[in-house]
């Protein structure tokens, strides 16, 4: 089994340029792109910018290809001299930041999460199948027996599963089958949200096609993954989650609610009251939108969301309103809601204590989940305000949703 203290893995976020040389290579022009016959020439050269070079733009026409081309090129960050003596065939900013000292055949620039014998002779590494999905849930010992039915239902599929043990209770998971293969990652009092900013970075589970990041209060007696993968893929969903069951779940929101007739749905309506939706209604909740207690990413998609994960704030409490930023498209076709694979959320009070037998002695778990529910609300304003901020700032960003 292998274990994971707080304070562990983090890896660094900001290499988010990766250049694919090998397929220059074989294209046969390295990071440069030369269109004869029409005496067009251009560089990308976007982490090279010499500051001899004029800030107004330079119109390269078939009269000035005598340019010296050698102002174009400024030598890398931490190089060494000898390099003005290399072929210019070295110089190439496919370089993953901060490999600059290493030969480019030594670099690793994705990780995974599979695990590696410890002893006998080493072996070749096979690549993570490309039907490897990953499921990772915040799990305490009180709930083991719902999160075994869980974990049971993925790990006879083509699933990696990685336990948060936010109770710090570990070696009690040891008699369950599958737990030998699964990833244990303990951080006492920790949310779901704090566990997969650290440890889901999108260059750590890159290599798997779904990410699954669910709550640990759910049953999924109907419910069958590679079904459920099926569908989503078929329907060309980005970001998904199963409906619930509404007789025996906790409804939030009632775009989760299980519908009867097909398998899949993407809105809600709803027609007296406050919020109401219709046909034409185009944002959040009424359309593009996945409740966060079951949400299922594409690695494209979850590479999106993951960067606007807020580091200090652990609940996420109003980024589900902005998820459909991630949708790798129209958010009112790319997000939705499975029928046909359901589950039932039982609601419970995980965080700051359990419901169960409370009594006098149980007061001090009341206050805590007061003041859990209290910090979400708190967040959720912090969070809209630095949305808001970021949208005014961002001068180069373009609104995809200019009436959300």
């Amino acid at each position: 089994m292998k274990s994971f203290s707080s304070g562990s893995l983090q890896t660094d976020p900001s290499n988010r340029k990766l250049c694919s040389c090998s397929i220059f290579h074989a294209a046969a022009f390295l990071c440069m792109v030369f269109v004869v016959g029409t005496s067009f020439v251009a560089f990308d050269y976007k982490e090279k910018m010499s500051a001899e070079i004029p800030t107004d733009a330079v119109e390269i026409t078939r009269g000035n290809l005598q340019t010296d081309l050698s102002k174009l090129q400024t030598p890398r960050a931490n190089s060494w001299s000898h390099e003005s003596t290399q072929s210019k065939s070295c110089e190439s900013p496919c370089i993953s930041s901060g490999s600059e000292p290493l030969p480019k055949g030594i670099v690793m620039r994705k990780s995974d999460l599979e695990m590696v014998p410890l002893w006998g002779p080493p072996k070749a590494k096979e690549s993570v199948s490309s039907q490897k999905s990953l499921l990772a849930i915040p799990v305490g010992i009180k709930q083991k027996e719902i999160v075994n039915k869980i974990v049971t239902k993925f790990a006879s599929h083509d699933f990696t599963v990685m336990l948060f043990h936010y109770d710090g209770v570990v070696d009690e998971w040891k008699d369950l089958q599958w737990s030998e293969g699964a990833l244990h990652i303990s951080a006492i009092n920790q949310t779901k949200w704090w566990f997969a900013k650290r440890f889901l970075h999108p260059d750590i589970v890159a290599p798997y096609r779904y990410i699954f990041l669910w709550d640990e209060d759910l049953e999924v007696q109907n419910f069958h993954p590679e079904r459920y993968l099926s569908i989503v893929e078929r329907e060309g969903l980005e970001i998904s989650q199963p409906a619930l069951d509404p007789a025996k779940s906790q409804i939030h929101h009632q775009i989760t609610a299980r519908l009867r007739k097909g398998h899949v749905h993407r809105r809600m309506y709803k027609f007296n009251g406050g919020g109401k939706c219709s046909k034409k209604s185009s944002s959040p909740p009424c359309t593009g939108w996945v409740e966060m207690m079951a949400p299922v990413f594409s690695r494209a998609a979850w590479r999106c969301a993951w960067h606007m994960i807020q580091n200090d704030l652990i609940y996420a409490w109003g980024l589900d309103m902005n998820l459909g930023y991630c949708a790798q498209g129209d958010r009112t076709k790319k997000v939705g809601v499975v029928d046909s694979e359901y589950i039932v959320h039982t609601g419970l009070p995980t965080l700051g204590g359990s419901d169960e037998k409370m009594g006098s002695s149980d007061l001090h778990a009341a206050n805590h989940r007061f003041a859990v529910r209290r910090r979400s609300y708190v967040e959720l304003e912090i969070f809209r305000n630095r949305w808001q901020k970021a949208m005014a700032e961002d001068k180069c960003w373009t609104n995809s949703y200019p009436e959300h």
